[in-house]
């Protein structure tokens, strides 16, 4: 098979000129609209720089990714062109498009800076990615034949097939549901509602009882009863490829969202907060308004609501139904609250997107049965990191901040939900990144800094949820700012336990953390130089043009009064702010920054070198 190829310059003006024309024939939509605003300026800044923090925080905030600028570059193009690969990868996972034979997407692959960011464009290619909703689509149109568990509550006969569908899926998306159509028009709009691709064809004419043209009308008919007005025009949209993929974009993204609103209102909107000691006591009938058959229970860490004592120490009437801790105060009684748990009505529908709940389900537990009362589950972890794992489930949306991306992680791993999983690491590979250069670590030595994350417990993370991702930027962070962390006793520890995580270890096998931690040190000190420009260096250095007897000598007489004229005293220096002495991590003097960070490197190394001594390790 050929590779691809990238179009000529002349190929990429046809394509927009063509481009242009359907857009404003309105037979197509721009997929790269003109964004003005100062948060998608923040955005490109943000690609052209590499900065992964800033960039994941905007697209966290809804800037529309495939946005253009004022000179026509989107973000994805100015990452490719300024050569961060890391970039592009966080924008195609977010959802940017690179499509083929169009204009943008051929001008993203003809500005890639190398290979590796044009290959990783390519594969990311729409015949071969996916829309960043095609999972929770995929997932709700397989449960239109997954048999086993048994999560539908009504069985609607379309002809002679019946279809067996769920309650809270028909709410969400369309508010009526009854009328007699024809059955092919009245699956296809099952389908529309269960997020299925439009079918290219409807099954008519002789041996079905209906026309081509009765079942075009019962098509119109049943979107116009079930207020799913796209229904038709995706039919007939399904024969184009591009407008095929933007009209299933367009729907996926207004059913997520119809999914979305019912979440919160009947799910959010009807999750219960009550004392741990009275959770047996609920008692949720199974023919409810919201058509849960299931309920989820967290309970509050008891760390939070120590703090929260602490906190808010009150006292009722004097007296208190806890049992003190501590010497016995009269003056000062602190009311300790009963430790609460939280309760969320749930859809096993849904909740089969989770492995864990997937295999509950299908067991001979006492929870994959259904009794008259929905049956309570515990999951382990906090109100807070259930409510974002449910969230994710029903909508997709994994938006939440770094302080609880570790429980995210730890929770996801749990229920092995993969993408969530994934998504954990990157919030915090990125969010977590900010300052990770060699002028930011040389701006900050010497001074006590307390880091926004421990990285220690990432990196135990990485390891326990054996996310590759993490181990590598935890491996970059501590090579980043390895001065503060090489002689303290926790470093050793980690050391220590990535060479044990080795089963059988050869005394010369490596340790996969130091040796990464190596890699990334290098990487830290060449960009250094990068950073400082030594081409122009080397420019500034060349020869001057020869010049003629007089001028060298008129030359020579400015230079030689210039320096008899200069003062060179303590106080004139110091009167000047001028700092003489430029020290290495060892204290030794040298002449420049180059020198200082050419010393430093081999410093670092060799106290890694130490640390494997005293370890009594080899690698």
């Amino acid at each position: 098979m050929d590779e691809p190829t990238v179009l000529r310059k002349d190929q990429l003006e046809i394509s927009l000129v063509n481009e242009q024309k359907l857009i404003k024939e309105g037979t197509i939509k721009d997929d790269n609209p003109l964004d003005l605003s100062e948060p998608f300026r923040e955005l490109c800044s943000a690609c052209r720089q590499g900065d992964l923090k800033v960039c994941q925080e905007k697209i966290t905030e809804g800037v529309n990714v495939n946005a253009r600028d004022p000179y026509d570059y989107t973000p994805l193009i100015l990452a490719s062109l300024c050569g961060h690969y890391e970039a592009v990868q966080l924008l195609l996972e977010s959802g940017a498009i690179c499509e083929r034979d169009t204009f943008q997407g051929e001008r993203c692959l003809y500005n890639a800076l190398n290979d590796r960011i044009r290959n990783l464009l390519l594969e990311y290619d729409f015949s071969k990615s996916t829309d960043p909703l095609q999972p929770l689509a995929a997932h709700i149109t397989s449960l239109l034949t997954r048999e086993s568990p048994a999560t539908t509550d009504i069985v609607v006969t379309a002809g002679d097939k019946p279809l067996h569908l769920h309650k809270f899926i028909l709410a969400a998306r369309s508010p009526y549901f009854y009328a007699p159509f024809p059955p092919e028009a009245f699956g296809a709009a099952v389908k529309y509602l269960y997020f299925g691709e439009a079918p290219r064809d409807l099954r008519s004419g002789p041996g079905t009882g209906f026309t081509e043209s009765e079942t075009f009308a019962g098509v119109d008919r049943i979107s116009e009863y079930l207020e799913i007005p796209s229904l038709l025009d995706s039919i007939l949209d399904s024969g184009d490829r591009r407008r095929a993929r933007q009209r299933r974009t367009d729907d996926i993204s207004r059913g997520r969202d119809q999914m979305e609103q019912w979440f919160k209102e009947n799910i959010l909107g009807n999750k219960l907060e009550v004392e741990t000691s009275k959770v047996n006591e609920v008692k949720w009938d199974r023919a409810n308004a919201i058509f849960a058959d299931v309920l989820l229970r967290a309970d509050e860490l008891p760390e939070e609501e120590e703090e929260a004592d602490i906190d808010t120490p009150e006292v009722s009437n004097g007296t208190s139904s806890s049992i003190p801790i501590g010497p016995i105060s009269t003056t000062n009684e602190k009311t300790l609250e009963a430790p609460k748990s939280v309760i969320f009505p749930c859809h096993r529908a849904m909740l089969l997107r989770s492995e864990f709940f997937q295999a509950m389900f299908t067991s001979t537990f006492r929870e994959a049965y259904l009794n008259e009362n929905l049956t309570i589950i515990d999951v382990n972890c906090s109100p807070e990191v259930l409510e974002i794992i449910l969230t994710f489930l029903y909508t997709e949306r994994a938006d939440f901040p770094l302080e609880i991306a570790v429980d995210v992680l730890f929770a996801a791993d749990m229920l092995f939900i993969e993408k969530l999983k994934t998504k954990a690491a990157v919030v915090i590979s990125t969010l977590g990144s900010a300052g990770m250069s060699q002028s930011e670590a040389a701006r900050t030595r010497g001074i006590a800094h307390e880091d926004d994350i421990d990285i220690y417990s990432i990196v135990r993370a990485a390891w326990l949820t054996r996310v590759q991702r993490l181990e590598e930027f935890a491996a970059r962070y501590l090579a980043y700012r390895l001065e503060a962390h090489i002689d303290t006793p926790e470093f050793a520890e980690l050391i220590q336990e990535s060479a044990s995580r080795i089963k059988a270890r050869q005394e010369t096998d490596s340790i996969e953390m130091l040796d990464d931690i190596r890699f990334y040190l290098g990487e830290r000190f060449r960009l250094r130089f990068d950073e400082a420009g030594l081409d122009e260096m080397m420019d500034e250095g060349e020869k001057p043009e020869d010049l003629d007897e007089d001028e060298q000598l008129e030359d020579v007489i400015k230079i030689t009064e210039g320096v008899q004229n200069l003062d060179f005293s303590k106080e004139a220096i110091h009167s000047h702010g001028y700092t003489p002495e430029i020290r290495t991590l060892d204290g030794a003097v040298v002449e420049d920054e180059f020198s200082e960070d050419a010393m430093n490197y081999e410093i670092l190394l060799e106290k890694l070198d130490d640390l494997l001594e005293r370890l009594n390790l080899e690698a």
